[in-house]
């Protein structure tokens, strides 16, 4: 019996492990199986990819290395004087590996306090909601579930052009172990992952080439907010070539050949090191049996309804392994849904309403659609912007580029996009998350009172600017 468990989640990424506490919080008699391992090769190491060579890493690098870029170039504007400002990448790197080390290990603190089982090794679902647990060993058991949630995220894609050597040609998480600075950095893919750590190595001195299949750069961002963003990054020193499909990749003489076409014909680059970074892919590898009554589709992704179950009762699937954006936070989010159905409840993610967010400086964030897709889909609009060049906290704290955008429906004033490029904006588009979670108006925002001088106030003028009434900045002029 001591086998048998309410649940069990296979995989303790921030799906996974919040899944997981959520659970025992219920009341449930809850596992998580999860196979990484420490370098030692013995203890394991909750977290995933997100804590351990994701979301937390590539943030500690890319804080970091902003704060040596405005050490060394732009603070003399502002009086203060660093002469010979100097990067120590071995302290860098190990102040990336503390925080990893320090929040992972929390995880197992909260397992433990929330009454979670921990278990150590590589998780397969099997017929009847059974699961068998490979150790490092090779040993195997079998435990037993009244629901089984399947949470084991997803790994980097590798492309045929350029396989991944783990020296020359890494993928995103070799980026996040360079010994030292290369000179000349290529970076295959211009998404999320290629331009934060594209702009990691560039602030810290490399030469930082992006090369970009698609014609459209961010296409998934409003095309305002997108190009905003570009003309910023390109005035940092980052090198997108957009249109420019990768055909080869060779290392010769400790040195990345690549080879790629665009619209003007076929190009040769030479670079010291070649992150690939063109998405991430579903990690199903053996995961389940094939009488285990779970469907995928041709690329790995688990199919599910809309509250995350499988078509096998009692086994649900959450993350990265199903439908929807790869988000840590919307991984969490399905998590929690799944604990609370099992235990009885009928909660829903409400999948209008995630923020997706670019750390880069100026950082990208967005919730909701985009005038792109408004206009695609025939809807009618009112648009409300304004500039952090026209706010008093931006100006002083030398970030005043870029803008905050509100979408509201034309009939009835609801938000239904928000849209950031600047300082902070990670941390302003949860006020449109928020929002648009309870169904605001453009006018509930134009109403409300912000605080001054704060970098929030753009949101405040950018509502008002919806409805042409913004105080700080011209409007425009309605049409008559």
């Amino acid at each position: 019996m001591s086998d048998k468990y309410d649940v069990i989640v296979i995989g303790a990424g921030p799906g996974g492990y919040v899944a997981a506490i959520k659970a025992a919080q219920l009341g449930l008699k809850t596992a998580c199986v999860e196979s990484w391992t420490a370098e030692d090769g013995k203890a394991q190491v909750l977290g995933g990819t997100c804590l351990n060579v994701g979301c937390i890493p590539s943030k500690a690098l890319l804080e970091i290395s902003h704060k040596f870029e405005e050490t060394s170039h732009d603070y003399e504007m502002q009086g203060i004087i660093a002469k010979d400002v100097k990067m120590d990448i071995g302290k860098m790197m190990e102040r990336k590996s503390g925080i990893v080390k320090q929040l992972t290990g929390g995880i197992a603190g909260l397992f433990k306090s929330n009454g979670v089982t921990s278990i150590h090794g590589h998780g397969k679902l099997l017929a009847n909601r059974k699961v068998e647990v490979t150790d490092k060993d090779g040993k195997t058991k079998t435990y037993e579930a009244e629901n089984v949630i399947l949470a084991t995220g997803s790994k980097p894609i590798q492309i045929p052009p350029a396989p991944f050597d783990g020296d020359y040609i890494v993928d995103s998480e070799g980026a996040l172990e360079f010994s030292d600075v290369p000179k000349r950095l290529g970076v295959i893919g211009a998404g999320v992952i290629g331009l934060e750590l594209g702009s990691v190595w560039a602030r810290l001195g490399a030469e930082v080439t992006v090369l970009e299949a698609q014609d459209t750069f961010l296409p998934m961002v409003d095309q305002q907010v997108a190009k905003d963003a570009l003309k910023q990054f390109q005035k940092q020193g980052l090198n997108i070539v957009m249109g420019a499909r990768m055909t080869g990749a060779e290392v010769k003489r400790k040195l990345v050949n690549v080879t790629y076409e665009d619209s003007k014909g076929k190009h040769e680059a030479k670079f010291d090191k070649l992150i690939v970074a063109v998405g991430r892919r579903p990690y199903t590898d053996n995961l389940l049996s094939e009488d285990a009554g779970v469907q995928m589709d041709e690329r790995g992704f688990i199919f599910v309804d809309d509250n995350c179950k499988t078509e096998a009762p009692g086994v649900w699937a959450i993350g990265d392994v199903v439908r929807g954006p790869m988000l840590a936070h919307k991984a969490s989010e399905e998590g929690i849904m799944v604990a609370e159905r099992i235990a009885g409840h009928k909660p829903q993610v409400n999948y209008d309403c995630i923020p997706n967010v670019i750390y880069t400086s100026p950082e990208v964030a967005w919730v909701g659609k985009s005038e792109e897709q408004l206009k695609a889909e025939g809807e009618e609009y009112n648009v409300g912007t304004f500039p952090f060049a026209a706010n008093g906290r931006a100006m002083a704290a030398n970030s005043a580029s870029g803008l905050v955008k509100i979408i509201a429906d034309a009939k009835t004033d609801r938000i239904v996009g928000f849209h950031v490029v600047g300082p902070q904006a990670s941390e302003i588009v949860a006020q449109g998350v928020i929002a648009m979670e309870f169904g605001s108006s453009a006018e509930d925002l134009a109403l409300t009172c912000f605080a001054h001088p704060t970098l929030s106030e753009s949101v405040h003028e950018a509502a008002l600017a919806v409805g042409g009434g913004a105080i700080h900045i011209a409007n425009r002029r309605k049409k008559k």
